[in-house]
This record gives C-alpha cells, sequence and structure tokens, in this order.
C-alpha cells in the first residue's frame, strides 16, 4: 500500500526542516533536538484522573518514573512501560499520549520507567533498570490503586525490545508474572541483514544508518548483541511467555523481525497477535492527534490488554 496522506504529509514536513541525520549527530546532541521535537509535536493528551511523576530505586540509583491512574478506584490492572529512543534518546515524555489512552482503555495503573540511556551505560543496565521498575510496581501495586497478579508490559521501539526482554527475564528469574506485552515496532534482533531493512533503509523517519547508531551505542564495542535479553528472538527457548501483542508498521526497517519473532512466539504455543498497519511508518502508534491509525493500533492494543489483565 503508498504511505497513508497522513505520513506523506509529515514526512514532507521533515524533509523541508533539513535536519542533521540522527546517526551524525552526538547522543547528547540527540537527546536535546529529541526533546525540543516532542514539544513541538501537535499530539493530544487525553485527561487522566491523576498523573504524577517520582523517582523510585534502581540498580545504579533512583529511576524517574510517571505513574498514570485513570480513576480513584482501587482495583486496577498494572502496565509497566518503557519509551521509545534507541536505548538513546527519550524520556517520560515520549510516549505520554499512548500512555494516558492505554490507562483510560484498559482501566490500568500505568508505571512508565525512564530508565538509562546509553551510550551513558551500556547493556545490560538499561534492560536492568527496566526489571527493577517490574519489581518495584509489582511489589507497590496496592498502595498504587492496582492488583499485583494481574500485570502487563509495553512499548515502543526499543521500548518494546525492553519490554520483550523484561518478560524473558521475569520467566527465567521467576519474577512476578506478566499476562501480557504489548510491542509495538519493535527491536527484536541485532540484524540488518531483513529486507525490510534495505526497502526501508532510508526516507520514513528511521533509518538503517541510525538504527546502526543505537545498537553501536547501546552494546558498544565489545558487547554481545545476540545475548538473548539484548535479542530476544535469540532465547534458546520462547516457550512459557506471556500473551503478545506485536504491532507493526509497513513502512519500518524493523517490520521484519517483527513479524518473525511474532511466529516463533505461536511456534513456541504462546498467544500472540500480530498486526502490520499498512501505510504507517516506525513509531506511528504514538502520535496520538497526528495519525488517525495511531488511536486504531492503541485500541487493537487495549482490547488486547483488557483480555489478559481481566482473565
Amino acid at each position: 500500500m503508498a504511505l497513508h496522506p497522513q505520513v506523506a504529509s509529515a514526512l514532507k514536513m521533515a524533509e523541508e526542516l533539513n535536519l542533521p541525520a540522527l546517526n551524525t549527530q552526538t547522543p547528547e546532541a540527540a537527546r536535546a533536538a529529541a526533546k525540543v521535537n516532542t514539544a513541538a509535536a501537535p499530539t493530544e493528551h487525553d485527561d487522566v484522573h491523576s498523573v504524577r511523576d517520582t523517582v523510585i530505586p534502581g540498580p545504579g540509583g533512583d529511576l524517574p518514573v510517571r505513574i498514570y491512574t485513570p480513576s480513584e478506584a482501587t482495583d486496577h490492572s498494572l502496565i509497566v512501560w518503557f519509551h521509545g529512543g534507541g536505548w538513546v534518546i527519550g524520556d517520560l515524555d515520549n510516549e505520554d499520549p499512548a500512555c494516558r489512552v492505554i490507562s483510560n482503555a484498559t482501566n490500568s495503573v500505568i508505571v512508565s520507567i525512564d530508565y538509562r540511556l546509553s551510550p551513558d551505560v551500556r547493556f545490560p543496565e538499561p534492560v536492568e533498570d527496566c526489571y527493577a521498575g517490574l519489581l518495584w510496581a509489582h511489589k507497590h501495586a496496592t498502595e498504587l490503586g492496582a492488583d499485583g497478579s494481574r500485570i502487563g508490559v509495553a512499548g515502543t521501539s526499543a521500548g518494546g525490545n525492553l519490554s520483550a526482554a523484561v518478560c524473558l527475564m521475569a520467566r527465567d528469574r521467576n519474577g512476578p508474572k506478566i499476562s501480557h506485552q504489548v510491542l509495538f515496532c519493535p527491536v527484536i534482533d541485532h540484524d540488518y541483514g531483513t529486507a525490510s531493512y534495505s526497502s526501508n533503509a532510508e526516507g520514513y523517519m528511521l533509518s538503517r544508518d541510525s538504527m546502526i547508531w543505537f545498537w553501536d551505542h547501546y552494546i558498544g564495542p565489545d558487547g554481545d548483541g545476540s545475548h538473548p535479553y539484548a535479542s530476544p528472538i535469540r532465547a534458546d527457548s520462547l516457550t512459557d511467555l506471556p500473551a503478545a501483542t506485536i504491532i507493526a508498521a509497513e513502512y519500518d526497517p524493523l517490520v521484519d523481525e517483527a513479524e518473525a519473532y511474532a511466529n516463533a512466539l505461536k511456534a513456541a504455543g504462546n498467544d500472540v497477535t500480530y498486526n502490520c498497519y499498512a501505510g504507517m511508518i516506525h513509531g506511528f502508534n504514538g502520535r496520538v492527534g497526528i495519525f488517525d491509525r495511531s488511536r486504531e493500533a492503541l485500541a487493537e492494543a487495549a482490547g488486547r490488554l483488557t483480555a489478559s489483565l481481566s482473565a
């Protein structure tokens, strides 16, 4: 399918700005630019009963978190959220619009984790931050007004990667039971050889060169990109994992690995729904108020989450 007209318009506007390629910038410059772009984006921020920022203890010190509570009730389900940004950029504002939509739609408390970024720290420290966030949310569920036996995880891009890794960690470490994982446009494998990495290498916001830049900062010169907590599809076993909703975009370098992971999870006996949104680009789900299909994707994810977290 051709690019959706809303996507085509957004890409044209981005091209006219003539901004430097991400992979030509320092991490510090890229982070600063990302903050400006996030603040300037005309996204919609749905009202939620309560949104508060706080800090929790993490492996390397305090971790900032943002907690979304949809009502005064005390029987919410619980979702732990990890933002995108290639492990290098991004913060709690990245997916604030999506968190608001999902919190209301699923009647869930969402704890969004601002894990440490690379290359300030490298793999596995960011994913250990995320796992620590899961443990904290589970331990404090009651005081959050949530049920610690009904937990989901979710995230976009690198956040989808971290969500998948946390599910593996929780299984391997006998951690809290996770009922559902939502992976939006996830990074799944340290491999640039897929067909979609070639066909969608340039011109659709996220480029192949940018993904190489992200991975290089995340794992470093001596890192192991094949480790299953970095590349979840390379785990020795994918059995006994939470139900999964994997949402991909047609014009995304990562679409092939998202589909491959969905197929691998299914083959291992897990409950999986995979949907590739035609005409969309990487991270479209977070552009609430910019792309109409963002709300469609979030509604799909919310339906699946609700079914798992109410079971």
